[in-house]
């Protein structure tokens, strides 16, 4: 019950992130929000470092690395994959994937379910494609570009949450630091490489910094929900962000959901209702 609750937690403050996000990268190029968003979100980490601990192994300093190395793609993927669209087919897509494979990675290292988790976890799959779906889907059809970002972009989310899980368990928040620590390079150096090309508009840094301090939240809720449960129940929660980030957007910016959303937002509450007995 408690990973359960903590990766809830995480699927909430990865929703938020994702719409703050969004919300940044309307303002000004998306490199110049997640050159503020990255180190916000390792500032945090270096913070929590006296409170949990840290033990810098070379084990969690390599899944530390894999982790940032990961995350600083699944930002480039997933930006490139929504600017080409279309959303409503590829966010599924990318959803699903962040889900199935570390899914997969836990029943192949022999975590096991209960009746009520052979029911709960296909329906949460469910529930992830139809959050994570808009208006229309399936009223037009991506490139096969397109899709193969999407797929890109929902395996290097999910190879991030699999990393964070191979780190050792008494690493504190080592793997963290680590892994926002060569993100924020990645995208530092990829921004001063492409600044010609990012525009003269400034970056929202109250909402960019806010986003980075709710990823490094949602890392850190994932981290300890994984310590502390199946990574199998664990990952398929945490997918299901989207439905954060739609809630926001329906009750900040009067954004409508639409039904196969509704449907999809009760299906995940009737999925974590039956994890949560597994």
């Amino acid at each position: 019950m408690i990973a359960l609750l903590l990766a809830l937690g995480s699927s909430l403050a990865y929703g938020c992130a994702d719409f703050l996000g969004g919300l940044g990268a309307r303002k000004a190029h998306v490199l110049r929000t997640v050159m503020v968003a990255a180190p916000a979100s390792l500032a945090v980490e270096l913070l929590l470092w006296p409170v949990l601990g840290a033990s810098f192994s070379p084990a969690a300093l390599g899944w530390g690395a894999a982790s940032g190395l990961a995350s600083a793609a699944a930002f480039a993927l997933l930006y490139k994959t929504l600017a080409i669209g279309p959303m409503n087919v590829l966010s599924p897509v990318t959803a699903l994937v962040s889900a199935v494979l570390p899914v997969t990675v836990g029943l192949l290292q022999g975590e096991h379910l209960g009746m009520a988790g052979l029911l709960g976890l296909p329906l949460a799959l469910v529930a992830v494609v139809l959050v994570s779906a808009g208006h229309g889907t399936g009223s037009s059809r991506p490139s096969r570009t397109a899709l193969l970002l999407a797929l890109g972009a929902g395996a290097a989310i999910a190879l991030q949450l699999i990393f964070l899980h191979q780190a050792p368990s008494g690493s504190g928040v080592a793997p963290l630091i680590i892994g926002r620590a060569v993100a924020s390079v990645v995208t530092l150096t990829a921004a001063g490489l492409l600044y010609r090309r990012l525009g003269p508009e400034k970056p929202a840094y109250a909402l960019s910094a806010t986003a980075g301090v709710l990823d490094s939240l949602a890392n850190l809720l994932f981290l300890l929900a994984a310590r502390s449960g199946d990574l199998t129940v664990v990952a398929v929660i945490t997918a299901l962000y989207p439905a954060g980030t739609i809630l926001l957007a329906r009750s900040v910016l009067a954004e409508r959901i639409h039904k196969g959303q509704v449907v999809g937002l009760g299906a995940a509450a009737v999925a974590v209702s039956l994890l949560a007995l597994t």
